[in-house]
């Protein structure tokens, strides 16, 4: 456990530190959300609905944005191989590197949220439902991608190929996500439904993402 706290200060250390990545995905995501009322126009009404979806798509992409750094550091300058051989149990490590990830990277994005929800014309209850939304589902976002970024590096290729694998595992937890804040929002959908099958998502690959990294690290880099 000792072993696993000190990797998780270290990469959260090193996701906050200047060029680390952290702050792109921020930023990208104050982007997005920030440019969207000037492509879709004065009409209030129409901001307000689309509100959650142009959050939730944000935070994809921003989340999309930083994956690729979640093992290419390591694996440039070697700490990956020790991380292989080390006696911690591989699958430990992958999910105490994507719990770093998510905590630098995935936890400001939720706490954004009700500052930027005010850009899209969202009030105080709207944009609370989005960011617990986020909460619960921006860790499956960080798990499932652990997958592609452990296959970027195997096969040495980043870039375009994490964006195709990591997208169609997205998906799901995108529908959900925005469905569930469309409930909390519109009032005549159940919000429970959509929530439960979201933090099942983020259950699920809690459990399944750190065992298919693992695999593909040990299999790569045998």
């Amino acid at each position: 456990m000792t072993a696993l706290a000190a990797l998780i200060r270290r990469d959260v250390n090193v996701a906050l530190r200047v060029g680390g990545g952290a702050l792109i995905g921020v930023l990208f995501f104050l982007t997005v959300v920030v440019l969207m009322p000037f492509a879709v126009g004065p009409d209030l009404a129409l901001l307000k609905k689309l509100g959650p979806a142009i959050l939730w798509l944000g935070a994809l992409l921003s989340s999309l944005l930083t994956l690729d750094r979640l093992f290419t550091a390591d694996h440039d300058d070697g700490s990956l191989d020790l991380i292989v051989m080390s006696r911690t149990p591989l699958e430990l490590a992958c999910a105490a590197k994507a719990l770093a990830h998510w905590l630098a990277a995935g936890l400001p994005l939720v706490a954004a949220t009700p500052v930027l929800g005010l850009l899209l014309n969202l009030d105080g209850a709207a944009t609370g439902a989005v960011a617990l939304t986020l909460l619960a589902g921006t860790p499956a976002l960080t798990f499932t991608g652990m997958i592609g970024a452990a296959l970027a590096v195997v096969l040495r290729r980043g870039g375009l190929l994490l964006s195709v694998l990591v997208l169609p595992l997205s998906i799901p937890v995108l529908i959900f996500g925005v469905a569930a804040s469309n409930a909390a929002l519109s009032g005549p959908s159940p919000f429970g439904t959509p929530f439960s099958i979201l933090c099942a998502l983020s259950l699920a690959s809690l459990v399944i993402g750190p065992f298919a990294a693992a695999a593909s690290l040990r299999h790569g880099l045998d």
